[in-house]
Formats: structure tokens, C-alpha cells, sequence
């Protein structure tokens, strides 16, 4: 038994042609989704990365391992909480990764007998290096019951995929860099722009087009999807595709520029926390299935238990993958399987690190509750009804007080039962540390001579670059 998890780091889930998108970002995508199990309606219930991946590694949401907050030093994991591949391994799976979140935090390594790092000298990864890396790596193992985590990061900023992708996605007779186009303007005078001139804009250009990000992210998504054809060639190739379990996921999605989050991956909205969870294998799992019911990210790892159980591969020891305790996660098998359409009839969302703010998502509402909006103006309570307003652009709790005060208890309620008799881990980052993503504008606001407070007063990025220029100069 072959077991393939594949991280899609920064993929929005409506970006993708199986979920609705009309442009052609994913046939290969479209293709596994056919030939396997697509979830509709998934979520990642802690973002961004760290939090999100560590609840994937644990089926646990941060609540429960207190990993809640993303680049935060105050940020530990005990090594006695169960890890999938080292649950895997100590069950007699060969165990590999292509991936650099070890770089964030060492336990992104544990339980694997090969970790790969992917880093290179560049802070993007391309497709081609984590494909370079990973298929000699299943040729050599093909023989053997394997679980392979291979995380791709081209749909993350900075997005530069090869130029020979971008005209399917923007219209050639555009100049992007007209200046008479001022749609960039609320991108470059925001309060985030700090960080993202070095992170993005810089590396990218001087873009005075909106919709040009916008081609640049679908023309990363279609470049990456040729990139997972060639890793899925490669397992027919080698006569190992039918016994591969493959399971894609998005670690988290992409907001571009609604909610004023300008190509990046902050706020509880449906552009950030809706994920692309599919998944395939030949002969085990039904073809074309569309599951519409609310899942979570925690729910891949009792997922993967319960598929090994059911296939009883030789060589694998299955009193070591019972179950861990206290999982928040829950086998997706009976959805998979058309017996039910979801494992949850509500997901708590969470984040901690451009803002601080959770929420809760029913199968019709979106509840927002913020404590530290950091770079953006937000309102501390926010309430959608997406059956009729799916972009979430009719903030209701002013007009509904009574249902946005019975979401705010229950997610209050929520909160306290699952801290129990601890401290809750966001309030210590917010006391002890504050935001992650607002200290490293500050630090860069302090190399340019400004501080925080007078910088959200009047963003504005000409300042921000003659200041910057000066203290340059000045050294």
C-alpha cells in the first residue's frame, strides 16, 4: 500500500475548475477528482500554515495542541502527542517527505526516515524541484508500503510562474504596468504593504493592474497542476498508481483583494478557510463522488487510519494504528462512501497571526468574532448568511443581534471546554508576543524610521518608499 499526501499550499478551493472556477486553472485536478472523491464544502479550521499542517500531522485543531498562532516562538509541540508518520512508521511504513516546514518548526520532521528538505535558495519552491526530488525518491521504494508528504508552494506569494502560462489568463493587448491604471492603488497604500513590498510587489513589478495578480495566480495553479500530472504519470509508469491512495489538500486558500486582503491568505472568509480536499484510489474509492457535507482538514488522519485498517497491507502492524485519544477529527469514510455527506454540522475557525479572530461556519451562517484585527479595519462581530450572500458582503449582526449573540456564546462555550482548566494559548501570544505578522511590520517600519502607530494612521507607500530609500542611503 502506497500512501501519497499532497500539501497544496495557498490553493483557494473556487480557483479550481472542479469547484466551479469557468478557467481552465486544473484539468489534471478535474481528472483525480472524477476518478476519486471530491469534499465540496472542506475547511481548514486553524490558519495559516503551521497551525494548519500541524492539525493535518495530528487531528487535532489548535485548541487542543495549543499550536494556534503561525512563526510565533512561544509555539511548542509535545513530542507525546500522536504524529501521523510516526504512527506510520512505527507501524512498518518507509516514511518520506519533500518539504521545507521544518524550517518553521522541528517537528515538522518527526516520524520520517527520509526528509527531504526542499528549501533552496529561493523562499518559493518550485513544483519541478519538489518533482525532481520526490519521484527518484518513489522509484526507489516502490516496492515497499510507503507514506510520501510532498508540499508544493507555487500558488503562494510571490507569484512568478513561467511566462508562457500567464496569456490563457490575461489578456495580452493589456499593459499591466499602464500607469493610467490605478486598481493597485488600495494594494500599494495599505497598511500590510511593508511587508509585502519585499515579499511580492518588488519581486513581481511595478504592476498597476489588479486583474494582473489575479492572472498570476491561476497561471501558478495551471502550472502546478501540469507539475501533479507529472508526478501522477510517474506512479502509472512505474505500475503504482492503482494502489496509491493520493490525497490532495490545501493547506489554506487565497483571498485576492476581497475583504481588503490583497492577495494573501488572512481572515476567516471563504476565499481563505474553504480548502480543496480530494482524494483517489482505484478500487477502494468510488468514482466522481462530490461530498457536500462540512469537513475538516483534522479529519485526514483518522481518514488514513481507517483506510490501512481496511486494506490490511503485509508487513504493517495494525494494533499500532489504532486510533490516538482526543482527536477532533473524524474518518471521512462514510461520507466517502455515500453514507453521509459531511462529519460536522459546524466548524470553528481560527487564526493568529495577521489578525486574531474565531469563528463559526453552519452549513448556512458565518460567524466572526475578532480581537485583534492587526493591519485592517475590522468590526468586532461580523455575521453572513452565505445561502444568499456567499461573498460575504452583508454583515448582519448589527441587523440580527440576537442570532450574532447566540454564535458568540456558543463559540465562547466552545472555547472554554476545550481549554478546560488552561490558559488560552491566543490570549498568551496576544499578551506575551502580539500578532507575529504586525511585529515583522513593525521591525520594518523601525528600519525605515517609522513606528506602527504612525504608519496605520497614513499608509501611504510613497512615504513608506522615500523613508526606506533615506535610511538606505543614510547607512
Amino acid at each position: 500500500m502506497k500512501i501519497i499526501l499532497v500539501s497544496l499550499d495557498t490553493l483557494r478551493a473556487s480557483r479550481l475548475s472542479s469547484y466551479g472556477y469557468s478557467k481552465p486553472t486544473s484539468p489534471h485536478i478535474d481528472r483525480i477528482a472524477r476518478e476519486g472523491v471530491l469534499f465540496e464544502q472542506a475547511y481548514a479550521a486553524d490558519i495559516p500554515t503551521e497551525v494548519a499542517h500541524t492539525g493535518v500531522f495530528t487531528g487535532k485543531i489548535g485548541l487542543t495542541t495549543g499550536v494556534v498562532s503561525h512563526g510565533s516562538d512561544l509555539t511548542q509541540l509535545p513530542k507525546s502527542v500522536a504524529w501521523l508518520p510516526q504512527l506510520l512508521r512505527t507501524a512498518g511504513f518507509t516514511t518520506g517527505a519533500v518539504d521545507n516546514l521544518y524550517q518553521l518548526k522541528e517537528w515538522f520532521a518527526r516520524g520520517f526516515q527520509y526528509y527531504i528538505n526542499s528549501v533552496g535558495g529561493n523562499r518559493w519552491i518550485d513544483g519541478s524541484t519538489v518533482n525532481k526530488l520526490a519521484m527518484p525518491w518513489i522509484e526507489q521504494h516502490k516496492d515497499e508500503s510507503f507514506f510520501l508528504f510532498l508540499h508544493y508552494w507555487d500558488a503562494h506569494t510571490p507569484y512568478l510562474p513561467p511566462e508562457s502560462y500567464i496569456p490563457e489568463f490575461y489578456d495580452t493587448s493589456k499593459d499591466p504596468y499602464d500607469p493610467r491604471n490605478k486598481s493597485m492603488e488600495p494594494a500599494y497604500n495599505h497598511s500590510a504593504y511593508p511587508f509585502f513590498k519585499h515579499h511580492h510587489y518588488d519581486l513581481v513589478g511595478n504592476v498597476t493592474d489588479s486583474d494582473y495578480y489575479d492572472a498570476l495566480y491561476d497561471a501558478e495553479i495551471r502550472y502546478l497542476d501540469d507539475r501533479l500530472k507529472e508526478l501522477d504519470d510517474h506512479l502509472a509508469a512505474l505500475g503504482i498508481q492503482e494502489e496509491t491512495l493520493l490525497v490532495l489538500f490545501g493547506d489554506h486558500g487565497e483571498s485576492l483583494t476581497e475583504h481588503d486582503i490583497y492577495w494573501d491568505h488572512c481572515g476567516l472568509y471563504e476565499p481563505t478557510v474553504n480548502v480543496p480536499v480530494i482524494m483517489r484510489w482505484p478500487g477502494r474509492m468510488p468514482q466522481g463522488r462530490r461530498a457536500q457535507g462540512l469537513v475538516q482538514q483534522v479529519d485526514l488522519l483518522p481518514t488514513l487510519l481507517e483506510a490501512i485498517r481496511r486494506e490490511a497491507p503485509s508487513g504493517i502492524d495494525l494494533s499500532k494504528l489504532s486510533e490516538p485519544g482526543g482527536l477532533d477529527g473524524r474518518s471521512l469514510w462514510d461520507a466517502i462512501e455515500a453514507k453521509a455527506e459531511g462529519t460536522h454540522e459546524t466548524v470553528f475557525l481560527s487564526e493568529c497571526a495577521w489578525q486574531a479572530a474565531r469563528g463559526i461556519r453552519t452549513d448556512r451562517y458565518k460567524f466572526i468574532r475578532t480581537y485583534d484585527a492587526g493591519p485592517f479595519t475590522r468590526p468586532p462581530r461580523e455575521l453572513y448568511d452565505l445561502t444568499v450572500d456567499p461573498a460575504e458582503t452583508m454583515n448582519l449582526a448589527s441587523a440580527e443581534p440576537e442570532l450574532a449573540d447566540a454564535f458568540e456564546r456558543e463559540l465562547e462555550n466552545w472555547v472554554a471546554r476545550k481549554l478546560g482548566d488552561r490558559i488560552d494559548p491566543m490570549r498568551i501570544q496576544l499578551e506575551e508576543r502580539g500578532l507575529p505578522f504586525r511585529r515583522r511590520i513593525e521591525q520594518i517600519l523601525a528600519g525605515a524610521g517609522m513606528t506602527w502607530d504612525e504608519w496605520k494612521s497614513n499608509p501611504d507607500r510613497a512615504r513608506f518608499d522615500e523613508a526606506t530609500s533615506k535610511h538606505t542611503r543614510s547607512k
